[in-house]
């Protein structure tokens, strides 16, 4: 199925998308309603060519019907429940028949097989387990592929880096950020790498770079890829990085979800790509089948990079739609900030942005720490802006970023340097990178 040719996966999924919304109509009185809206017929529905008209599915939808509003089978036939924390006050929540989760292992599955997951590895799961879906989302799909998991979930850092040691896994499953934090406790510990055993890292739920692959690449001594899923669509295993094809972006498994990327601005498509905001179809799912779901992830597609595989590429995520901030008129995401950190020696991967406003003024402040070895060579446990001013090489390297932030994002902003580790770390879960302060 990886290696369909495209001819026979449009066909596929032509099938697939008819189907599908010839069942939504008859069972989901969401779409039904929406369909009659539009003037849409299920019965002449002609497949790929008329999804454009279907429109958009989108976060509010979630919550306008929960709990169980867009499900499309009776209660009885729901295998498995999951859900996330609602940033308004309801949780989205997503439900699973007993062949949705034959298909949420298998794309799991064969993404762990893309990162270099073998069966027989063992593979230490630090995805929270529970109503996020990573956790037991990654479980089935490795015990799918003949792994034996190691159940950890996130976070308990001294047990993590136990189990390391005694059990010897060769694959670990983390967020990026909860990666570094094992990759920096070992060396803070003075573990060998010989004492570990990991060869891969299968890093998700959350944007990083190509600087905290290097860091995390370097500090566990594995080859780091990128999972990608989300609780609306599946789970983890909607998308994922080949571990020989690094850094040229992420399989989607598109006889199960058909991607689009659109303009933010007009919801049309863009030519292949370029950057967008990613729109996912799912052509399989049966408990809750989503229709056009606008992730606000922005990303592009491109065939240009499959090599090992037919299915499409996305790249990595840029930024969120309803992340983007607007400060002074100008649109800003803050993973640019990342970009500029991953091209500046003696600062760390670990950012902050915060936006705030004073009287009718938006301002931005970047917090930024200086790296390990700068602050051992200075003898430094904390800084302050009274320690920075103290340091001329440090007015320098603030100065410096606060030029870098300014000639490539266009908009100046207080930079803030502190010492390695004054910045928050993951305890396993998502981290936050950004406070917008003006929305409290």
């Amino acid at each position: 199925m990886e290696r369909l040719s495209l001819p026979q996966l449009r066909v596929l999924q032509n099938e697939r998308l008819k189907e599908q919304v010839q069942y939504v109509y008859q069972r989901v009185p969401f779409y039904r309603q929406k369909f009659d809206e539009l003037g849409i017929n299920p019965a002449s529905f002609k497949g790929l060519e008329d999804l454009g008209k279907l429109g958009f599915t989108k976060k509010a939808d979630f919550r306008d019907n929960y709990p169980f509003g867009l499900f499309a089978v009776p209660q009885t036939e729901v295998a498995r429940l999951h859900c996330s924390s609602g940033t308004t006050g309801k949780a989205t929540v997503v439900g699973y028949t007993a062949d949705d989760l034959q298909v949420f292992a298998e794309v799991v599955a064969r993404s762990l097989a893309a990162a270099g997951c073998q069966p027989g590895m063992k593979l230490q799961n630090a995805y929270g387990y529970g109503l996020f879906t990573g956790g037991l989302g990654i479980h089935y799909g490795a015990e799918k592929l003949g792994l034996t998991v190691i159940p950890v979930s996130g976070g308990s850092t001294d047990r993590q880096l136990q189990l390391l040691q005694d059990f010897q896994p060769e694959v670990l499953c983390a967020t990026p950020s909860y990666a570094q934090v094992l990759a920096e406790e070992l060396k803070r510990r003075e573990i060998p790498l010989e004492a570990i055993n990991l060869q891969y890292a299968v890093l998700g739920a959350e944007p990083w770079s190509e600087a905290i692959r290097g860091q995390v690449q370097q500090g566990l001594g594995v080859r780091a890829t990128n999972i990608y899923g989300l609780s609306e669509i599946m789970g983890p295993g909607v998308s994922q990085e080949d571990a020989e094809e690094r850094g040229t972006g992420s399989y989607i498994w598109e006889d199960h979800f058909y991607p689009e990327i659109v303009s933010q601005e007009t919801g049309e498509p863009v030519a292949e790509g370029e950057y967008g905001v990613l729109v996912l179809t799912t052509l399989t799912k049966k408990a809750m089948p989503i229709l056009r779901y606008w992730t606000g992830d922005i990303t592009n597609l491109t065939y240009e990079h499959s090599h090992k595989r037919t299915h499409v590429k996305m790249g990595p995520i840029r930024g969120r739609a309803d992340d983007m901030l607007i400060i002074r008129g100008v649109n800003f995401f803050p993973t640019q900030v990342e970009d500029i950190i991953s091209s500046m020696e003696q600062v760390s991967p670990y950012y902050q942005v915060v936006a705030s406003r004073r009287g009718s003024l938006d301002e931005v402040e970047v917090n930024v720490e200086i790296d390990e070895v700068l602050m051992r060579e200075l003898g430094l446990e904390a800084l302050t802006d009274e320690v920075v001013q103290q340091h001329d090489c440090l007015k320098t390297l603030k100065g410096a970023f606060a030029k870098k932030i300014k000639d490539n994002i266009g908009l100046s902003m207080k930079v803030t340097l502190l010492g390695f580790g004054q910045l928050p770390r993951s305890e396993g879960g998502k981290l936050s990178r950004v406070k917008d302060l003006r929305n409290l």
